[in-house]
């Protein structure tokens, strides 16, 4: 069991918990992932580390309140229980120096962006991060990002902050501009990451995107979590999280992620009732 040490609200519908985990700190590394289960009878959560300290034995993790357990989640306390954390899993991605690269995030995963735009930072590339949301409410970790970049352009959709537009207009300016590219790492939501690699791929830029689909065992067994990369199955738990974004096919696994979508709306509902309720 993992004892709960802090909360925070850190933009709309969205919590930043530090949770007691030695045996995960220890071993984390940018880009893997774990999978939550808040109580016996709770579903089975995958969320990307955002940080972590061997040394305290710490982690953090960011999520955004989606449906029924991220909702039942976000309702935990500091001194709470979460009654199992698998992790770390994934394959953890190798880096190098490329030269200039550009992080582009959107949503929650300026999350799981932070620790891999540190690791591209200390392999001596020159950073640019695009950190784009709907609204600036909806920003996350844009001061972490910003002190470790060497140049930070915020995009909102509405233009609450930064530029009014999405991030894929502000990646396309900086490589029409002429500027040498030489890698760019995406993670955020899927259509985000499909035109990302759509940008990206008449420049002959190397880009990989972080998935999340629907996963269940994270260990390669269930095969929930199968998406389409180069014309091949592969498995998100195991052989990614993160791929080849210009080989992924974006459209079968936005298709897949919908699969459970009024199941899921049904079952945030009910626990909105019941809680409203108690």
């Amino acid at each position: 069991m993992f004892k709960i040490l802090a909360t925070r609200q850190i933009a709309l519908d969205i919590f930043e918990f530090d949770i007691e985990a030695p045996e995960i700190a220890v071993k984390a590394r940018p880009g893997q992932f774990l999978i939550y289960r808040l109580h016996e009878h709770g579903e089975r959560i995958p969320l990307t580390l955002k940080d972590w300290d061997s040394g305290k034995g710490t982690i953090t993790i960011v999520f955004q309140v989606v449906g029924k357990s991220t909702l039942e989640f976000a309702n935990c306390k500091a001194g709470d229980i979460i009654h199992d954390i698998l992790g770390p899993l994934g394959t953890a991605p190798d880096v190098k120096k490329y030269g200039t690269v550009i992080v582009v995030a959107g949503g929650c995963g300026a999350a799981p962006s932070l620790p891999r735009a540190r690791q591209l930072k200390e392999a001596g590339n020159y950073l640019i991060t695009i950190l784009g949301a709907r609204q600036d409410d909806l920003l996350v970790c844009e001061l972490e990002l910003g002190q470790i970049s060497d140049e930070i352009h915020i995009t909102t959709d509405d233009g609450s902050k930064g530029s009014k537009g999405f991030v894929t207009t502000k990646l396309n300016e900086i490589l029409e501009s002429g500027r040498q590219i030489d890698y760019v790492f995406t993670v955020g939501p899927p259509i985000m990451m499909k035109f990302v690699a759509s940008t990206t791929k008449p420049f002959g830029v190397k880009t990989e995107c972080s998935l999340n689909p629907i996963m269940v065992d994270g260990t390669g067994m269930c095969g929930a979590c199968r998406v389409e990369v180069g014309g091949k199955t592969k498995f998100a738990c195991v052989d990614g999280p993160e791929f080849d974004a210009h080989k992924v096919d974006f459209d079968l696994l936005i298709t897949r992620l919908e699969t459970y979508k009024t199941d899921e709306a049904r079952a945030y509902e009910n626990f909105k009732q019941q809680c409203s309720h108690n």
